[in-house]
C-alpha cells in the first residue's frame, strides 16, 4: 500500500499548490523549448558568423544544421542520465537541473565571439553548447511530465500532462514570434551584426529566472513516499525498466512515433513543403504555422480535460482519426484552394493536440520506482530514431507524391490507433482515468 494516497487524496480537487506547480512547470517547459528551438530560426545567420567566410553556402548550411542535429543526438544520453538520478535522488533536483543546463549554454551562445574573432574555436564551442542543450531537453520533457503527474490528484493527471505539453509546444510558438519580431524590427545587416544575439540572451536570462522559481517547487509526494518506505530502485533503473517492463517500453516508443510524425511533419516541415509544392510565400506559411501552433497549444491542454473524463483509448482513437483527416485535408485543400491554407493548417494544428495522449500513456505505463527512467528512455530513444528518420523519409516521399507527407502521418497514426485498440482489448489500466494512480499501487 506504499504509494496509495487514499481515496480522498485521489479525488480531491486541484488546490493552490497544484496550480502553482503546474504553472511554474509549464512556464519552465515553454522557456526551455524556446531556448532549444530558437537556434533553427537563426541558422542562416549563425552559419555565416561561425564558419569560415570562404566556405560555400551549402557547406555552411550542412555544418550549421549538423550542429543543430547534434542537440538531438545528445537527447537520449542526457535524458537517461537525468532520469537515472531522478529515480534515485529525486524528481525535483533533475527538474531544476534541466533548466539550468539549457539556460547557461543559450546565454553563452548569445555572448560568444564569432569565427572572425576566435577562429575554429567558434564552431567547436557552438557544438559543445548545442549538445548541452540537447542533454537538457532530453530530461525536461519526460521529467516534467512525471513531476506534474505525481503531484496532482489521479483524476487530473491528463490535465497536468496537457498543461505541460501545451507549455512545450508554446515554446516553439515563442521562438517563431521572437524570430518574426527580430526580423521585422531590424534590417538584415543589423540582424547579422548583433540583433541575432537578442533571442539567445533573452532565452538564457529567462531560463535562469525559471530555474530560480523552480526552487520553490516541492518534491513529488509519490517519490517522498518511496523514499520514506525505502522503496527506491535497488539496481540500475534502466536495467529494471528494460527487463521487467519491456511491453511498456515498446508501447511508449510506438506512441512516441506518432508524436514525432505529427510535430515534425505537420508543425515543423509543412511550411517549407507548402512553399515547395504550391509556391506559397514564407509570410503566408508563417502566419498559417503560427495559427496551427497556437491551436496545438490550446488543444493539447483541452485534450487533458478529455483524458481525465474519457481515458486514453477513446481520446486517442478519435483524435488519431481527426489527425489523419486534417492532414490529408491540408495537403489536398491547400493545393486546390490556396485561400484555405490558414484555416486548414489551423485545423491540422488543433488535431495535433492528440499528442498529449502520449505522455498520459507513458506515465501510466511504468511503476514509480522506474517511471522517470522508463518514460525518458522510451521517449528520447524513439524521438532520436524517428525524429531523425522522418525528414529523410518525408523528403523522399514528397518527391514521389505531393501527398507523401500526409501518407506518412496517416500510416504512423494507424500504428498509434492499433496500439490504442490493443490496449482497449487488453483492458489495461490506461483505458480509464483512474489509471493515473494504478501504477503507484
Amino acid at each position: 500500500m506504499m504509494a496509495e494516497r487514499g481515496a480522498a487524496a485521489q479525488n480531491r480537487p486541484l488546490n493552490g499548490q497544484d496550480i502553482r506547480t503546474l504553472a511554474l512547470a509549464s512556464l519552465g517547459g515553454a522557456l526551455e523549448f524556446y531556448d532549444f528551438i530558437i537556434y533553427v530560426f537563426f541558422a542562416t545567420v549563425i552559419g555565416h558568423l561561425f564558419f569560415p567566410v570562404g566556405m560555400p553556402d551549402w557547406l555552411q548550411q550542412v555544418q550549421t544544421f549538423g550542429i543543430f542535429a547534434a542537440g538531438y543526438l545528445a537527447r537520449p544520453l542526457g535524458g537517461i542520465i537525468m532520469a537515472h538520478f531522478g529515480d534515485l535522488v529525486g524528481r525535483k533536483r533533475m527538474f531544476t537541473l534541466s533548466v539550468f543546463l539549457m539556460a547557461v549554454p543559450t546565454l553563452l551562445i548569445g555572448l560568444m565571439p564569432t569565427y572572425e574573432t576566435i577562429g575554429y574555436a567558434a564552431p567547436v564551442l557552438l557544438l559543445v553548447f548545442r549538445m548541452m542543450q540537447g542533454a537538457a531537453i532530453g530530461g525536461e520533457g519526460p521529467g516534467a511530465w512525471v513531476f506534474v503527474a505525481e503531484h496532482v490528484p489521479a483524476k487530473h493527471v491528463g490535465l497536468a500532462c496537457g498543461m505541460l505539453t501545451g507549455g512545450l509546444t508554446g515554446g516553439i510558438m515563442l521562438g517563431s514570434l521572437m524570430a518574426t519580431g527580430i526580423n521585422a524590427a531590424f534590417t538584415p545587416a543589423e540582424v547579422g551584426e548583433w540583433a541575432w544575439r537578442i533571442p539567445f540572451l533573452a532565452g538564457g536570462v529567462s531560463g535562469l529566472v525559471a530555474m530560480y522559481l523552480r526552487r520553490f517547487l516541492q518534491e513529488t509526494p509519490i517519490f517522498e513516499e518511496m523514499r520514506a518506505h525505502a522503496a527506491l530502485s535497488k539496481e540500475l533503473p534502466v536495467k529494471q525498466a528494460l527487463r521487467d517492463h519491456r511491453g511498456a517500453v515498446i508501447l511508449s516508443m510506438l506512441v512516441t512515433w506518432m508524436l514525432t510524425a505529427a510535430v515534425v511533419v505537420v508543425i515543423l516541415m509543412t511550411p517549407a513543403l507548402m512553399q515547395k509544392l504550391h509556391g506559397f510565400t514564407p509570410v503566408m506559411t508563417l502566419k498559417a504555422n503560427l495559427a496551427a501552433t497556437f491551436l496545438l497549444t490550446v488543444c493539447a491542454m483541452f485534450s487533458g480535460v478529455l483524458l481525465d473524463r474519457f481515458g486514453a483509448v477513446k481520446v486517442g482513437l478519435i483524435g488519431g482519426v481527426l489527425l489523419i483527416v486534417s492532414t490529408y485535408a491540408l495537403y489536398i485543400g491547400a493545393g486546390t484552394s490556396p485561400e484555405l491554407l490558414l484555416p486548414l493548417y489551423a485545423f491540422a494544428g488543433a488535431t495535433v493536440g492528440v499528442i498529449n495522449v502520449v505522455p498520459f500513456v507513458m506515465v501510466n505505463a511504468f511503476p514509480p520506482s522506474v517511471r522517470f527512467t522508463g518514460v525518458s528512455f522510451s521517449y528520447n530513444v524513439a524521438y532520436a530514431i524517428f525524429g531523425g528518420v522522418t525528414p529523410l523519409l518525408v523528403t523522399a516521399l514528397v518527391n514521389a507524391n505531393p501527398l507523401g507527407p500526409a501518407h506518412y502521418v496517416g500510416a504512423v497514426t494507424v500504428v498509434f490507433l492499433i496500439c490504442m485498440m490493443t490496449q482497449a482489448r487488453a483492458r489495461l489500466s490506461l483505458v480509464t482515468p483512474e489509471a493515473a494512480e494504478a501504477p503507484a499501487r
